[in-house]
């Protein structure tokens, strides 16, 4: 394999400390590496150290020749005045003379097809000014120009930014698949277990390497901390909490361990189980009664992008009980933040009704991070909330509760008006808390977030005894503290998923393969009535088919490409090389069989 990027004794200092202290590391190619760390670790530093764009002030960077290296940074600066397509496709010309219109050599390229269909790139506009564009489209447009140029090493600071669960479920396939290296921070977990094979974690000017994802990290970390008997109480008992969770709560997730299960085990043999939902319902009817949130024969519309009324609610009824642990999905612009403030009585309704219970207390985290007293220092800023909070039955101060979201005894006098956007929106979420509510509302909490803030966040709404209601894209977090999950599809309903996130995306899936119907264009989402039949309405349908074969055919290539790898590296393990042959046997019967088809509808095309 081939060193793409090589860093021997790196140091980078930031006023009088050490961000990183004589690092040494090389990234190789094919290597998918997370990278983990708290905030202002510097997990950023590493990368523009390792992409070229900042000098370490001791130690040398080796880049191996003709490397091509693309980076996203967390925020992206893109040139004024330019369109989508020019900063998306600058590396693809227009081809053809004016008899040729718009044939453009990316439309015959399936990966970069692929690409700008995965981003939603189709439904912001190619010519679209960049100018004009949200900061999640602007962010999406960055990340399709890294990604269409198929370089050798990707260089990516929080991707999943501004993306929804379908949009991270579909670059986490891309980046497999990517035969290029990749380096990725995220906070992710879900994406980071889907990707890594290699986590590197940034502590205290140093960086630590693990094989595998987030899952095996946790892993490692836990049997590190049992074997460090001087390591801090809190962050060991969270390491095993979050272990018990892989162990227990999903044990899918740990289907391949690289560290021994018996030591697994062993570590969390006196942990509880992770949540008892039966008991924390009971106690929340006890808080809550018999009435929390109804939404009865409610209609609602929302403003689309296109300035056009959408019904988001069409005579929909709800009701939320107490306990109920509830996530919501949709992929971006469905509707799911109205859907809170419909929830909290603050967006106007066609018809219906909200009815809330008389006992019901309301705390709501926006994704804004909302006005805070600037003048109070932190610890101040939560105590004027309240200065001792009962959670799971124990009685938690305020400044123990600062602890666990990562804010030191020295941090917590700090001026609010001195703190990070990530620091106000944990500051914003403690307040909510210190106020005590028995229905919490969560817009997109894990913003901003690090992993360990996030396993301290996913602790406490363990021994949550209420009713808790989640929009997040993480993946991760919503199968962690959820019990239920309800979607968004654009049909005016609010549908259960039993299967959870997995069966959202089969769903979505489906909607998408599906030709459009009258009331509704490309992708399941609403549009203008169908052309009447016709040779033109066939050519396209063909041309849509065809589209979708390719890209079954690029996942089964990808799927053989996997399998092949795997039977080389089986040994003498018989047993399991005759089950990975099989498998293998049955993708390129798949693929013959749908190959096959491609040729029939590739016919049908040229008839038309």
């Amino acid at each position: 394999m081939a060193n793409l990027v090589n860093l021997e004794g790196v140091t980078v200092v930031v006023g009088h400390r050490n961000l990183l202290e004589k690092i040494s590391l090389g990234i190789q190619s094919g290597d998918r590496i997370g990278v983990l760390g708290l905030n202002g670790s510097g997990k950023s530093t590493l990368l523009s150290i390792l992409a070229g764009v900042r000098e370490p002030q001791a130690g040398r960077v080796a880049t191996g020749r003709g490397t091509r290296v693309a980076v996203v940074a967390q925020k992206s600066e893109l040139a004024p005045g330019l369109t989508v397509r020019d900063i998306a496709l600058g590396d693809f010309g227009q081809t053809g003379g004016e008899d040729h219109g718009a044939d453009y050599h990316w439309a015959s390229d399936s990966s970069v097809r692929s690409v700008l269909d995965g981003l939603g790139l189709g439904n912001i506009g190619l010519e679209t000014l960049v100018d004009n564009l949200s900061g999640g489209e602007r962010r999406r447009v960055a990340l399709a120009a890294a990604l269409v140029t198929d370089a050798d090493l990707l260089i990516l600071d929080e991707p999943t930014n501004h993306l929804d669960i379908e949009g991270v479920a579909w670059l986490a396939a891309h980046l497999v698949a990517h035969r290029g290296a990749v380096v990725v921070v995220t906070h992710d977990r879900w994406f980071l277990d889907a990707v890594a094979t290699l986590t590197w974690e940034v502590v205290d000017g140093e960086v630590f390497i693990r094989d595998g994802g987030y899952s095996d990290w946790v892993f490692a970390r836990a049997e590190r901390l049992r074997l460090a008997g001087a390591a801090e109480e809190r962050r060991k008992n969270l390491a095993r909490k979050e272990l018990a969770w892989l162990r227990r709560g999903a044990p899918a997730r740990t289907s391949k361990p690289r560290y021994r299960i018996e030591a697994a085990e062993a570590l969390i043999a006196d942990v509880p189980e992770p949540r008892d939902s039966v008991e924390l319902q009971a106690f929340a009817r006890k808080r809550l009664g018999r009435d929390v949130l109804d939404i009865e024969d409610v209609t609602a519309k929302v403003v689309a992008a296109d300035r056009t009324d959408r019904t988001l609610l069409d005579h929909v009824t709800w009701r939320i009980g107490a306990g109920d642990r509830l996530g919501i999905v949709g992929v971006n612009g469905s509707g799911k933040t109205t859907l809170l403030k419909v929830l909290l009585g603050e967006y106007p309704l066609v018809s219906g009704t909200v009815k809330r219970g008389q006992t019901v207390s309301l705390g709501y985290l926006s994704q804004d991070v909302t006005e805070l007293p600037g003048t109070l220092r932190l610890l101040e800023a939560v105590t004027e909330v309240a200065r001792v909070i009962n959670l799971g039955g124990k009685d938690v101060t305020a400044g123990q509760l600062c602890e666990r979201f990562g804010f030191g005894t020295q941090q917590q006098w700090t001026f609010v008006k001195e703190l990070s956007g990530g620091e106000r929106r944990r500051l914003q979420l403690l307040r909510i808390l210190m106020s005590e509510p028995n229905v919490l509302i969560l817009d997109e909490p894990t913003n901003d977030l690090d992993t360990d803030t996030l396993q301290s966040l996913e602790d406490l709404l363990d021994s949550w005894a209420g009713t808790l209601i989640v929009v997040s894209h993480d993946r991760y977090l919503i199968e962690r503290v959820c019990d239920d999950v309800v979607a968004l599809f654009g049909d005016g309903k609010i549908s259960q998923v039993i299967g959870g996130v997995p069966e959202y995306l089969q769903r979505r899936a489906a909607a998408l393969a599906a030709p459009p119907t009258a009331a509704t264009g490309a992708a399941g989402k609403p549009g203008p009535a169908a052309a009447p039949a016709g040779p033109a309405v066939d050519k396209r349908l063909a041309r849509k088919e065809l589209q979708r074969l390719e890209k079954r055919l690029e996942s089964l290539d990808r799927k053989d490409r996997e399998l092949t790898g795997s039977l080389t590296e089986v040994g003498t393990d018989y047993e399991k090389a005759a089950d990975l042959d099989g498998q293998l046997a049955a993708v390129r019967s798949e693929k013959d069989d749908v190959e096959l088809e491609w040729m029939a509808v590739a016919e049908q095309l040229e008839e038309a």
